[in-house]
């Protein structure tokens, strides 16, 4: 939709001029909804960078939907939401996140996009050199006269003890240096999660990251913004107190 002359513009893709209305719209449905009380309050500056950020969200999506439309992408007509987990929603950005969760055409882009990104296989032996099992605790599990029991580094003991403790059978009871225990095994090994192939997780962080990238250029060749509705993160703009 383009706007009409000398209608309020949310921006413009292609040199074409967005309607406001759609904004205007996103915001009396923020403030109609449950989270109304959250929001700030009218006409703050604060106000005015949601004002900004709606704006980016809905640029964002009718910059997809011309990218599907000309890649005759497939989109489901009133697809319902999709939900982002923490992590995914943080490497994709607060902008980009809301209009993935909220369009179907932004996420029908992002498969299209990102369909052919593979991880590289040092990424993916990285990651699992990070995450992968530890090696199982080199100390003792020991047992104690008065009924207790610890875990001990044998190099922490006296070395009498462990000498004996190291010579005796497991359960023996020793006593070395007046000191006396039994080791019964090795130090307990700490549960670990079970061993998965991580190259999924490395791909799916890798394919957002793609996006990211191919969307920002997009922006960069694509959308034009208005004054009023500068990226709420613009240095230049008069709300944006943000000082370093």
């Amino acid at each position: 939709m383009t706007a009409p002359a000398d209608a309020p513009v949310l921006g413009l893709l292609d040199g074409r001029p967005l309607p406001r209305t759609a904004l205007d719209a996103r915001l009396a449905a923020l403030r109609a909804g449950p989270r109304a009380a959250a929001l700030p309050q009218p006409g703050s500056g604060e106000d005015r960078q949601l004002a900004r950020w709606v704006a980016q969200v809905l640029l964002t999506e009718a910059l997809c939907e011309a990218v599907a439309a000309e890649r005759g992408l497939s989109v489901r007509p009133g697809a319902g939401p999709a939900r982002l987990d923490q992590q995914a929603a943080v490497e994709l950005g607060s902008v980009t996140a809301a209009a993935y969760e909220g369009s179907a055409a932004v996420r029908a882009v992002f498969e299209a996009v990102t369909a052919a990104v593979l991880p590289a296989p040092e990424d993916v032996a990285h990651y699992r050199a990070m995450t992968g099992p530890r090696p199982a605790p080199a100390g003792w599990h020991l047992a104690l006269p008065d009924g207790g029991s610890c875990e001990a580094d044998p190099a922490t003991l006296p070395l009498a003890l462990a000498a004996a403790l190291r010579a005796a059978a497991p359960g023996t009871w020793v006593t070395a240096g007046g000191r006396t225990a039994a080791r019964l095994g090795p130090a307990a090994d700490p549960a670990a999660d079970p061993v998965t192939d991580p190259a999924a997780t490395v791909r799916a962080a890798a394919r957002r990251a793609a996006f990211v990238r191919w969307l920002d250029h997009a922006r960069a060749t694509r959308l034009t913004l208005v004054p009023g509705l500068e990226h709420p993160g613009d240095p230049a703009q008069p709300d944006n107190h943000h000082r370093h």
